[in-house]
């Protein structure tokens, strides 16, 4: 478990579009970066985090200060490569303790060129946040000019109306588990995460990951017995066509199961509306209440857009989850065809696994539209 690191580290700076500027030390690789600066509140799972398909176009800013402390194991990957912009750290830790780690963290940073910088008050920048919303950032640690940084930041596009999760969808269909006794789900893939899938996996089902941009048609000739519209990033208002699949799909004889930006784009196919968050929920401790239920669980979540709730109307949709420190719609169960929705992560990766239920509700919603007998995929 030894890596070779530098004796003193390079300068690196950061720099927000509203002219703050911080200076620290350069990790992982030497470069350059920008996105949207926002914050998790996760103890850890850096490296599930670093590797969430749904933080494509951000800088993540870790608010635990010790980063890196239990190394990088592959096995703790929900996605190939890092899917993060950058990386924020309070205290960056360089000697790693974990028998089970495959490298350093910093190590595993370098090898897929992913630009960090740490030694920065992340508690302020965090109020900073909170205060004024998330906000364009650079991470340099070549370019060293404040003004040349904080122009970089403002020339960044805003994550408003930008669409992203063309860029982490899978370029083609592929079978991620075949049980031939259980029950078939298709995956619209708009950035899935791998826990995703292993969830329905382990409970049986056949999965097939298709394309975003798949026509409804071409995964309805596999003979799905359920849809799932995934995770992803970017602005789901960005994705007219999307938007139309999820529609469509709620006029079939097929139950729909969506994940944050899937939940997203099932409730604008209904005629709700979405808006973009000032801050979002990024962390692995977000109190959610099933209202169906009565009960409090403690969710993983990752989301700068929300469902508006004043668009939600008794002939659409009801709301069946909703989180206890803002009031916002965490989850709907559809009116008019057999669909739920979610915006946090029942799969968790890193977190509580208080919602896995999820996925069984959505199973047995399956099974009962379909008739599939429950001892079918035993």
């Amino acid at each position: 478990m030894k890596t070779e690191r530098p004796t003193a580290r390079p300068p690196a700076k950061l720099a927000l579009e509203d002219g703050l500027v911080v200076t620290g030390v350069a990790v992982g690789h030497l470069g350059e970066t920008g996105g949207e600066l926002c914050f998790n509140t996760s103890m850890s799972g850096y490296q599930e985090i670093m590797t969430d398909p749904s933080y494509v176009g951000q800088i993540m800013m870790m608010t635990y200060p010790h980063i890196g402390n239990y190394g990088a194991s592959e096995g703790d990957l929900e996605a190939d490569r890092p899917m993060v912009a950058g990386l924020v750290t309070r205290a960056f830790v360089d000697h790693y303790s974990n028998e089970s780690a495959d490298e350093s963290f910093e190590d595993w940073m370098r090898r897929h060129e992913l630009v960090g910088i740490s030694g920065v008050d992340t508690r302020r920048l965090v109020r900073h946040l909170r205060e004024g919303g998330v906000l364009n950032a650079v991470i340099s640690s070549v370019d060293f000019d404040d003004e040349s940084l904080v122009a970089k930041a403002r020339a960044l596009p805003s994550m408003a109306g930008l669409e992203l999760a063309s860029r982490v969808t899978t370029p083609e269909p592929y079978d991620f588990a075949t049980h031939p006794d259980g029950p078939r789900i298709a995956v619209y893939d708009y950035g899935v995460k791998r826990n995703i899938l292993r969830s329905f996996a382990d409970r049986g089902c056949s999965v097939r990951v298709f394309p975003a941009s798949t026509p409804l048609d071409a995964v309805l000739a596999w003979n799905p017995d359920g849809l799932f519209l995934s995770n992803g990033p970017g602005d789901p208002r960005a994705m007219p066509d999307a938007i139309e699949t999820a529609g469509r799909a709620a006029g079939m004889d097929v139950p729909v199961f969506g994940i944050c930006l899937g939940h997203q784009l099932m409730a604008l196919a209904q005629g709700m509306e979405v808006y973009k968050m000032k801050v979002g929920h990024r962390g692995a401790n977000q109190p959610v209440k099933n209202l169906d239920r009565g009960r409090v669980e403690i969710s993983t979540q990752n989301h700068g857009f929300a469902v508006r709730e004043d668009s939600i109307t008794a002939e659409r949709a009801r709301i069946t989850h909703q989180n206890l420190n803002d009031g916002t719609v965490e989850g709907l169960r559809f009116a008019a065809f057999p669909g739920l929705s979610v915006q946090y992560h029942p799969e968790s990766s890193p977190g509580p696994h208080d919602s896995a239920y999820l996925f069984d509700e959505f199973l047995d919603l399956v099974r009962e539209t379909r008739g599939i007998p429950h001892d079918r995929s035993a």
